[in-house]
Formats: structure tokens, sequence, C-alpha cells
């Protein structure tokens, strides 16, 4: 009889559903518990929370999620993986185990390390790592001295071996976000680094889910076939060890899974269909098929080949101040009233000498987002004002958000909510993707 493992994804990213794990955990029937709370930006967050606290650094919503559900992890058995130990995995175990030692109850808690070379980035350039930058080909030394952190995306192999080792709970940094699945596929079915076709199912599989309810009727272009977005049920996948598994959701819950709901989230961010390149293997998304059946999907055939010979690095920095700040604009004549508030504020500013780098005027309510999609009005009765502002010069993004109460009074009519005060100055994390040989990488496994 062909083995099964049921792998569900709670989290999507760091905010996402409160409820959504507690459910799973509750009625999902599940073997795997996965939650991804890392996006790009999400480490270089928690790198500054370290720097400020050395105790910080991880996903606390996390270790609320473990203390509430504790007991029913360990009854119904479901390991959990996840990347919330961010760039602290250390003390987020230390908080988990502690709440072991209040319920009374032992629990086991690895951690897979390694994938963290901020502070080796020096040491790794002068052995002949370049780090250039994927998008731009920009060499590293323009922004060196500016960098936050830098993660690698490792494999799955070294979370399957936590978990071989008896790890109730996985906690990783910056592992792929398929992988998060890949790995207990790894472990239970016993799959090897070759089984290239095997492997490339379990990263679809992991890539199906990543997002959570986004493959269940979350951000459907047919959103309006939903009926009922506060029971939206996140996503399982129920895989074999031959590799072909199926996309469902707990009973019970709402949203949708259909062909074309999971087809969505497989376009997602998916660059080279024929190539698509995980640390673990490299897939070809034109491979497989897709069969709909009684509100799950069925998935087989996916075809895999040998992974590259490097790992994605990601790196953020610093990259200057930026503010924002909004104005509610009402009244006859709302679109001239806005544009004249933008132009004062910026001939202002540039009578007093501010130096920006980028200046953002949009009209919320008047095709902010769409753009030239549809055509714009003459006239409404009501928008908000959104300005902002961009520089390396700190005092210029300070004068900015002195700007824009004064038009309350000292502007057109019909100027309001500002309730909240003057914008925030706030330091810009930049995104810097890039390789490097998966032979300078070592990572190792605590339990």
């Amino acid at each position: 009889m062909t083995k099964t493992i049921r792998v569900a994804n709670g989290q999507g990213f760091w905010g996402d559903s409160y409820f959504a794990p507690r459910e799973l955990i509750d009625y999902g029937n599940i073997d795997y518990l996965t939650l991804d709370y890392l996006a790009e930006v999400t480490l270089s967050i928690m790198q500054r929370q370290k720097n400020k606290n050395s105790k910080l650094g991880y996903a606390l919503d996390f270790i609320d999620l473990i203390d509430e559900k504790f007991h029913s992890i360990l009854d119904h058995n479901i390991k959990v993986v996840s990347n919330a130990g961010g760039v602290n995995p250390q003390e987020c175990r230390k908080k988990i185990l502690e709440i072991s030692k209040k319920h009374n109850r032992a629990i086991k808690v690895a951690i897979v390390i390694g994938d963290d070379i901020c502070e080796k980035l020096d040491d790794l350039i002068s052995e002949g790592e370049s780090f250039d930058n994927m998008d731009t080909g920009e060499n590293i030394d323009s922004i060196r001295s500016n960098v936050y952190s830098a993660n690698v995306y490792i494999d799955s192999f070294s979370v399957a071996d936590a978990l071989a080792l008896g790890a109730d709970i996985v906690l990783c940094g910056r592992i792929s976000d398929p992988g998060l699945v890949v790995a207990p596929c790894i472990y239970e079915f016993g799959w090897e680094r070759e089984d290239y076709n095997k492997l490339a199912s379990s990263t679809v599989a992991g890539h199906i889910i990543e997002c959570g309810a986004q493959c269940t009727g979350g951000n459907f272009s047919k959103w309006s076939d939903i009926d009922d977005f506060s029971k939206i049920g996140y996503p399982i996948v129920e895989i074999s060890s031959n590799g072909d598994f199926k996309i469902c959701k707990p009973e019970n819950s709402s949203g949708l899974i259909s062909s074309e709901t999971v087809s969505e989230q497989i376009l997602y961010e998916l660059g080279n269909p024929e190539k698509y390149i995980s640390p673990d293997v490299c897939v070809d998304f034109t491979s497989f098929t897709l069969k709909e059946n009684s509100g799950e999907v069925f998935i087989e055939g996916v075809k895999g080949f040998a992974p590259t010979d490097t790992y994605k690095v990601s790196i953020s920095y610093f990259n200057g101040y930026k503010s924002n700040g909004q104005l509610t604009i009402f009244g006859l004549n709302a679109i001239k009233k806005a544009q004249i508030c933008s132009e004062s504020i910026m001939t202002r500013l540039n009578r007093y000498g501010a130096k920006f780098d980028d200046f953002s005027s949009e009209l919320l309510g008047v095709n902010s987002c769409s753009l030239d999609i549809f055509p714009e009005k003459d006239n409404v009765n009501e928008l908000v004002l959104r300005l902002g502002v961009k520089s390396f010069d700190k005092k210029s993004v300070e004068l900015f958000t002195k700007q824009l109460s004064p038009l309350i009074t000292a502007g057109p009519p019909g100027v309001t909510g500002f309730s909240e005060g003057r914008p925030k100055i706030r330091e810009i994390v930049a995104f810097w993707p890039s390789l490097i040989k998966k032979s300078c990488i070592e990572t190792k496994v605590d339990i």
C-alpha cells in the first residue's frame, strides 16, 4: 500500500491569519504543520530587532501558537516545521522549552543553523565569492557597508535530518519556501538526493501551499465565486511516496479549491517554467497535469532534474530614509485641490533646499493603483492625497514630515484627516539577491 502524509501550511507570511494554524491543528487531520513567516524583507526586520535586543529576532507569533496549542500538537502527533527561528533560532527554542516546562511535558525542538552568513561576508568575499546582484550585475562593494542581513536559502535535507533525530518541532532560518514541505517527504519516504522527479513533485506541492489561502480562493481573480471569506480554509497537501499529491482543505471550511485557484498560485513568482530552481532540484512546471474532482485538485507527472551548484542568497541593506503621509480632501474640485496641495509642498521644500531621490504623489480613489487601466474621472467628491519622499539626507525627510498639517488651515478648503500627527521617518530596507557556491555552506542540526 502506498504511504501518504498530510502536510498543511498555516502561515504564508509573518502577520498572516491568527486562526488558520489553530484550525488546521484542531480540524485538519494532519501529520505536519508548516508555517512560513519569512518574506525577503522579514529577516532584516528580525536582524534589527536582534541588534537592539539579543533575545529577539524570531517570529513572536509562533511562540503564542505553540503555547496555546502545545498539548494538541503532541496529542495529535503533529510535527511542526517552520522558519520561525529567523535570525535567532536559539532564543526561539529557549522560549518553546520554557513553554514545555510550564506545561510539564517534554518536547523535542531541533534547530537548523548555517543559513546566516552575515558575519562571514568579508571572509567569503576574500575567498572569491563575488555576491554580484543577480538582477543588475552590480558589485556588492557598492552596498557592503550598509548590509543588514545575509541569509542562504538552504536545502531541505538538513531539516529532514532533524526530523530523523526525533524532533517534534524543527526551527529554521532561511530555508526555501517549498522546502518546508519537501523536508517531511524526504524523511517519511526515504527519498535520496537523486530522486529528482519525487523531489520536484514535493517542491511543486510546497510552492502551491506556501502562500496559504492564496490557493484556496484567496486573492482569486473570480473572487465573487467565494461564498464566505471569513471561514476560508488553509491548504493541505496529501502526498504519496511516489510523489503524486492532491490539494485539499479542512472540512466545513469555506473557500474554493479548483484547477483555476491552484493554477493561479502555480504561476506565482514562477520565472522560467521549464527550470524552476530550488536548492534541492530544478523543476519543469510544464511537465505535470492537474485534475479537479469534488473540491480537490490532483497533480501527477512532475518532472525534475539535477539542482544547480549554487544557493540563492537574500541580502538586505540600508538604502536611505523615507516618509509617507496622507490627507483627506473633500468637496467640489477635490482633484484640483489635491494637486495644489502636492505642488505647494514640493515648491516649499525645494525653496528651502531639501534634497530627495524620489517623490511620489498619489490620489487614492483616482487610479492610484490602476493607473491607465481605467479612464480617469474628471472630478470626485473626496479622495486621499498620499505623499511620500525618499532621501539619504534624514534632515530633508524630517522637513517633509512637517509640511502636511499646515495645509489644513493654509491650503484649499476641505483638507482634513490628520488626526494621527506627523508622518514617521523610516529606514529603507532594500533587497539584494545573489548566489553562493554550495560548497561554501555547511548546515548543522542541533537538538
